[in-house]
């Protein structure tokens, strides 16, 4: 076992991902980022983590997976730069 301890960021309602294994976080409007997804659906590579709320964000992993979460990039992006927000309150719908 590992003396290194891995580090976690809430990706909303309760789900969490490892930061060390995210290669980016990328908002869901462009072409290549829903061909992207759709190739993870097809090689059951998609994490599905909106639980039926609005994708507002892909998180590509660097073992091909692809999550999707309710939270807007930019949310994420400062969850993992330490400054996490009070609540989802501006990100739920």
């Amino acid at each position: 076992m590992s003396s290194r301890t891995q580090a976690f960021v809430n990706i909303g309602l309760g789900n969490v991902v490892a930061m060390g294994h995210i290669i980016s976080i990328v908002g869901v409007n462009s072409a290549p980022v829903r061909r992207m997804r759709e190739a993870a659906q097809e090689k059951n590579l998609l994490i599905d983590a909106s639980e039926g709320r609005r994708t507002r964000s892909v998180i590509i992993m660097d073992s091909g997976h692809i999550i999707l979460s309710a939270l807007q990039p930019e949310t994420l992006g400062n969850r993992m730069n330490g400054r996490e927000e009070d609540s989802d309150a501006g990100d739920s719908e």
